[in-house]
């Protein structure tokens, strides 16, 4: 459990031992989800796309209305150093931006930021998530993405997290992996955290992520597939398209490349894109040649 490992924790430029990284309990944040944060992995001691990922922490905290005190360049260095710090080579690592606890008005612009960032090893987001399992169990969720003008919907903010956290609440106690959201107009959007892809006829497609994040691991799946000459369409996508597919395989940085055996009763195989996907991630972020 998180709350049982040793080691540091970076907090605001120092180094804190685990047991004693803790904030208010009147942090606004607790209160109200008004911060950001990133989940990243590392392969043999490097973080994968480090700057990309905390590129977009700053660009979410601005989306969110603050300003991350710290530049990429720190961050990368305390990521770095946490990594090195807890003799971590395979880990994930988790930035979080927060607003302190001066004041618990809804309003937070006069509250201080703090930034930390912490670092453990988790193998599988999934419990059988490794190369050997058939895929996971998805199931559909009772929630749907919003409309982009009812939230800052491409900011990895910490309170649109909540439909997610319920779903997948849901879906495990209901002997599921996690759920498949619609979005407000009734296409395909994602998983509680994760983006989805689908593979129909030989060729790759995935849903415009236009209400969505936009995964960093998204974005190199698609990379890979134009890198290995496999067709790619980004395009709306509805359920029946989604039900007819021949492959299904969900993305992340904590998931990574993950086939999906079930949707709700629809069941479907590992194929040959999903697999040749899978590999050429796998030898990508532990840098080695996959073409």
């Amino acid at each position: 459990m998180l709350n049982d490992q040793t080691g540091k924790i970076w907090i605001d430029g120092t180094l804190v031992d685990w047991a004693d990284a803790k904030v208010h309990v009147l942090t606004h944040t607790l209160h109200y989800g008004s911060g950001v944060f990133e989940g990243e992995r590392a392969y043999r001691g490097v973080i994968f796309k480090m700057d990309e990922h905390h590129r977009r922490f700053h660009t979410s905290a601005q989306m969110v209305g603050f300003e991350i005190p710290y530049s990429i360049d720190t961050l990368n260095k305390a990521a770095d150093d946490i990594l090195r710090i807890n003799k971590l080579t395979e880990a994930y690592v988790r930035p979080i931006a927060w607003h302190g606890a001066e004041s618990l008005s809804v309003a937070c612009y006069h509250n201080s930021v703090h930034v930390a960032i912490a670092a453990w090893k988790w193998e599988s987001y999934f419990t059988n998530g490794d190369d050997n399992a058939p895929g996971i169990r998805l199931m559909w969720s009772d929630w749907i993405r919003p409309a982009p003008n009812m939230g800052p919907v491409h900011a990895k903010a910490c309170g649109q997290y909540i439909t997610g956290t319920l779903g997948k609440n849901k879906a495990e106690k209901n002997g599921y992996n996690d759920i498949l959201m619609l979005d407000y107009r009734g296409y395909i959007a994602e998983c509680s955290g994760a983006n989805i892809f689908m593979v129909k006829d030989g060729v790759l497609m995935t849903p415009i992520p236009d209400c969505f994040l936009n995964g960093i691991t998204r974005l190199t799946v698609i990379d890979l597939a134009k890198s290995l000459g496999i067709p790619m369409i980004e395009k709306y996508i509805i359920p029946d398209e989604l039900m007819q597919a021949d492959e299904v395989f969900i993305t992340g940085s904590a998931a990574e490349v993950q086939p999906v055996a079930e949707i709700g009763v629809q069941k479907y195989l590992t194929g040959p894109i999903t697999e040749k996907i899978r590999q050429a991630y796998k030898k990508l972020v532990n840098g080695e040649s996959y073409v």
